[in-house]
């Protein structure tokens, strides 16, 4: 499975991006699927995630209700709307996709990087004040 995260760039305070991910070599519509994120001297860290069906989001608390996930599956492609964005949303942003086979897990999973097996390369978010 290899993906290919797009759609970064600099954006001001205030403003919106839409970060896509494409996925190759395997249909996604079996797989969860995530963003993480990563600034400068930081670990990385959960951003959101959904279930392979997309029935199922989760948001860290700190994107709640300013970024949304979505997935189309035909069309194999995940997707980030970031809408009011900081500049603490300044990262590279990362999406990730589980091993597939329709799996489901306690909640707490989701949020964890070792959940996921395929990591695309990133795409840097900047955001200025």
């Amino acid at each position: 499975v290899q993906l290919q995260a797009s759609g970064g760039g600099l954006v001001q305070a205030g403003g919106s991006l839409r970060l896509s991910c494409g996925v190759s070599g395997r249909t996604l519509n079996s797989h969860v699927m995530g963003w993480f994120r990563q600034a400068p001297g930081e670990e990385r860290e959960f951003v959101t995630a959904i279930s392979w069906s997309g029935g199922t989001t989760y948001y860290a608390d700190s994107v709640k209700g300013r970024f949304t996930i979505s997935r189309d599956n035909a069309k194999n492609m995940l997707y980030l709307q970031m809408n009011s964005l900081k500049p603490e949303d300044t990262a590279v942003y990362y999406c990730a996709a589980d091993g597939g086979r329709l799996r489901t897990y306690l909640a707490a999973a989701y949020y964890r990087a070792r959940t996921y097996d395929y990591w695309g390369q990133g795409t840097q978010v900047t955001v200025s004040s």
